[in-house]
């Protein structure tokens, strides 16, 4: 079932049943499709005509919304149960923190499928907030939306290169690792499938929730927290708190940078390097359209910097070595380039690290 005014009113019609509701993916292909569902394990399966087919699977527990997947940048997503209080507490710290009147309106036109997408949709419901949904985003709905007084829009950064962000009053910018150059209005924020959306607005984390760091990891605990995964898995711990597996700091000022995930970190010759730092010295050289970097085991350095390329230019490897080295101590200049046509991402323009390296 596509985004839509039909996709909210089903929602709202599983709600009052007592029922949590899972969006599959409608982009995945049929093989995914099957495997997403083996690996969620549904009760009932309702298709874009309104059909309901049983399935096997259990019951979701009293007070379940939401069982949302991961995004699955990493390998099988996995399906993050969210409770009625989670989305609320989410909704209403979301709404305090952007100062949202009557008169404000969200447009919804990231994949529902996600919780970025999803989560405009669920706190609109919660708080009865006026909403416009589209299946997908389009600059051309984008603009249609602000003809139709929306003020609020949640974005991932390729799309917000695409559109005049003054159009709205205030720009959610979540998924990938945003540009460093932000209009006024675009407000940054960190957050997860597990904490239901972000939870931490401009460095700053919104009412209710707790942040520290240990050994470098982020831990949250907030209201907003999912309850468990959908194989009754959890590991938050008795305390509360979330291991998260990003890594970050707290500036003196208060302010949570993140640096990513734990598992993307490329260790080099004893050297830490972040992919995404060389990915924006890189994405800076105008004859380079796309870029993913990651870390290949190897017998000499542990491990060594790679770097994905989409350019119609012929670029020798000494030259983007030269690029990053200008920008980034040397153990950060990637030891081997790879060109090819599309880099592969997740719906929030997430790069699909592991399947490239699962390419070689």
């Amino acid at each position: 079932m596509p985004a839509g005014p039909e996709f909210v009113d089903y929602l709202r019609t599983a709600w009052d049943a007592g029922d949590a509701v899972f969006p599959l993916d409608q982009r995945l292909p049929d093989a995914a499709k099957h495997d997403v569902i083996s690996s969620i394990n549904p009760t009932v399966i309702i298709t874009a005509d309104g059909n309901r087919t049983p399935h096997t699977g259990p019951p979701v527990e009293r007070g379940d919304a939401l069982v949302v997947a991961t995004s699955g940048s990493t390998g099988t997503p996995k399906g993050v149960v969210l409770t009625h209080d989670a989305v609320s507490a989410s909704a209403l710290a979301v709404h305090e923190r952007l100062d949202v009147t009557a008169s404000d309106r969200w447009f919804a036109c990231l994949p529902v499928a996600h919780v970025g997408g999803l989560s405009v949709i669920t706190r609109s419901i919660v708080t009865n907030t006026r909403l416009h949904v589209a299946e997908r985003f389009t600059p051309e709905d984008y603009n249609d939306a602000a003809d139709d007084g929306c003020t609020l829009v949640s974005l991932v950064a390729t799309a917000l290169a695409r559109i005049d962000p003054s159009r709205f009053r205030t720009i959610v910018l979540g998924g990938s690792k945003p540009p460093d150059a932000l209009a006024a209005n675009v407000m940054t924020t960190y957050g997860m499938t597990e904490t239901g959306s972000g939870i931490v607005y401009n460095g700053r984390p919104l009412r209710d929730v707790d942040i520290k760091i240990v050994d470098e990891e982020i831990y949250v605990r907030a209201p907003m927290l999912f309850r468990t995964y959908r194989d009754g898995t959890c590991p938050i711990d008795n305390d509360g708190w979330f291991a998260t597996a990003d890594l970050g700091r707290i500036d003196a000022d208060g302010l949570l940078h993140v640096d990513g995930r734990r598992g993307d970190l490329i260790i080099t010759g004893g050297e830490n390097v972040w992919p995404e730092q060389v990915e924006r010295v890189l994405l800076a050289d105008p004859r380079i359209h796309d870029v993913c970097v990651a870390g290949v085991p190897d017998d000499e350095w542990g491990h060594v910097v790679i770097a994905w390329i989409v350019s119609d230019a012929d670029i020798h490897i000494d030259d983007l070595r030269d690029v990053v080295k200008r920008s980034l101590p040397a153990p950060c200049a990637p030891k081997k380039v790879l060109r090819i046509e599309t880099i592969p991402r997740t719906a929030l323009s997430k790069p699909r690290r592991a399947e490239l390296i699962a390419s070689l």
